[in-house]
């Protein structure tokens, strides 16, 4: 087994023990170097209620090279953009090996509650974030309910419905 390998399969099992507060992470199709991820709106956050899903992709490298960590979840955020990508210094230039999943997950979570807009991947966001944090606050929960609530609503929904695969009209009750 690999040094990445050791090193992935520790972390997993970490993960199903003892996951940070609010973050779920796991293998995606049984591949140790991708894995999905889901991220809790936290609370007092304009992000409250919100779930967050991510892609987790790890190198060969690892742990020496940091993991690429997207949102897949659209999130209004100064330091996220609409690709989902992160701007956070330990996913880039502050990367160290003994970093593990779970402190990254946490130090997402700190950056939703903490924005830095001044070091941002989406300088728009961040310009609102300076001049009118209630309005970046209205705008970020508008988007949590649109894209963080209502398509998990929506899934389940969808869900139920495969799963019922009838014609029945208790699916026109659901808004």
């Amino acid at each position: 087994m690999n040094t990445y390998e050791k090193r992935l399969q520790s972390e997993l099992l970490e993960m199903q023990k003892n996951p940070p507060e609010n973050c779920s992470a796991g293998l995606k199709d049984d591949n140790i170097l991708e894995w999905k991820g889901t991220i809790l709106g936290p609370t007092d956050s304009p992000f409250q209620g919100g779930i967050y899903e991510i892609d987790i992709k790890f190198n060969q490298q690892y742990p020496f090279k940091p993991p690429t960590i997207k949102f897949k979840t659209l999130i209004y955020h100064p330091n996220i953009d609409r690709k989902g990508n992160i701007c956070l210094d330990i996913l880039k230039d502050q990367w160290s090996p003994a970093l593990r999943l779970s402190q990254i997950l946490l130090s997402i979570c700190s950056l939703l509650t903490d924005p830095n807009p001044n070091d941002p991947l989406d300088p728009d966001i961040a310009s609102v974030y300076k001049k009118n944090i209630a309005l970046y606050e209205i705008t970020a929960r508008e988007w949590t309910l649109k894209y963080a609530m209502d398509k998990n609503k929506e899934s389940v929904l969808k869900k139920n419905i495969e799963l019922n695969d009838d014609d029945s009209d208790d699916s026109d009750d659901s808004e």
